[in-house]
């Protein structure tokens, strides 16, 4: 997975993914209007300048609003297919990618460690009730539902996915820390505003609408060029995403046999860079281009005609 560009060091999140990210986090209200925004990743977005961490993203700040393009679920028995017409959420990632144990409710952790290497504290599988349980008490039914019907997982439930996506990446922000939301708030208020926090962002990247604008549109006949995929997506984003693919690389098809292009054939991904003002929950974001942080803008093939964005299959999406 191409992370390596916004991932901070591991080495120097050991201590501090097994205590808390913010272990001495002020007691205040955090009423985050009374704070001027800072945009993150900016030199004043330090924790030890602003004014409140949970009022600013200070560890890491770049943001990145992730989408799956998959052609089935494998659990279309069960009623989990995917909606037409949408490419599908995948998640919103922050420059840290290490869960904490302390609002672990994966059940298939990845990283199982702390510090992501074999000698880390050991992450163990969430054995509780699935998390979809809970939007009912909170009045979030309309939640789950869009997340059901947009948040899609492939062979795992929906929730799983979730549990996965909020374990590993909202315990990471400064301004997802249980503490930011005061000593009487309710239960899973974080992992709410987590939820629709994703989708405000995801709500803003109608990537199926700007392909198909550029008459790019899913097919099992036709492959399509990397560069024309790239610019309907520059069109529509303003800014270069990142696209990722998967299957077989071009050099080991029959088409690219002996040539050098080893890039994959299967549109799979797509990736919006941002940093952001504030909170992210306030989804007051800056655009930024996908190899502005250094990160490449593909593993796709180059050649033409060489990646396929497939149809899905029957009976996979509603």
């Amino acid at each position: 997975m191409h992370r390596a560009a916004f991932l901070i060091p591991i080495a120097a999140l050991a201590q501090l993914a097994s205590a808390g990210l913010y272990p001495g986090i002020t007691p205040d209200n955090h009423t985050c209007a009374l704070v001027n925004p800072v945009l993150s990743c900016s030199c004043n977005a330090k924790p030890d300048k602003v004014a409140d961490t949970c009022c600013t993203e200070t560890y890491g700040g770049l943001l990145v609003a992730t989408q799956f393009w998959n052609t089935f679920t494998g659990l279309e028995s069960k009623g989990q297919i995917y909606p037409k017409d949408s490419w599908t959420i995948h998640g919103l990632w922050p420059g840290r990618q290490l869960p904490l144990i302390s609002r672990q409710y994966d059940p298939k952790p990845a990283p199982n460690t702390t510090d992501g290497t074999p000698h880390g504290t050991p992450v163990p599988p969430y054995k509780g009730e699935s998390i979809d349980k809970w939007f009912q008490p909170y009045g979030k039914l309309d939640l789950l539902a869009y997340m059901n019907k947009f948040w899609v997982s492939q062979y795992d439930p929906n929730w799983v996915f979730w549990a996965h996506e909020f374990s590993k990446h909202a315990t990471c922000y400064s301004t997802f820390q249980t503490e930011c939301y005061g000593p009487k708030a309710a239960e899973h208020a974080d992992l709410f505003e987590f939820f629709e926090t994703v989708i405000t962002f995801q709500r803003r990247l109608p990537t199926f609408k700007w392909l198909s604008h550029a008459d790019i549109k899913p097919s099992n006949k036709t492959g399509y060029t990397l560069s024309d995929v790239q610019q309907a997506l520059t069109k529509g984003f303003s800014l270069v995403p990142f696209l990722g693919c998967s299957g077989p690389k071009y050099n080991e098809t029959a088409a690219g046999k002996g040539t050098l292009d080893n890039g994959r054939t299967v549109l799979s991904e797509v990736w919006y860079y941002y940093h952001v003002h504030g909170r992210p929950q306030s989804a007051h974001g800056k655009k930024l281009a996908a190899n502005a942080a250094g990160g490449s803008l593909t593993t796709c093939a180059k050649a033409k005609g060489a990646v396929w964005y497939y149809e899905r299959a029957k009976g996979s999406e509603q």
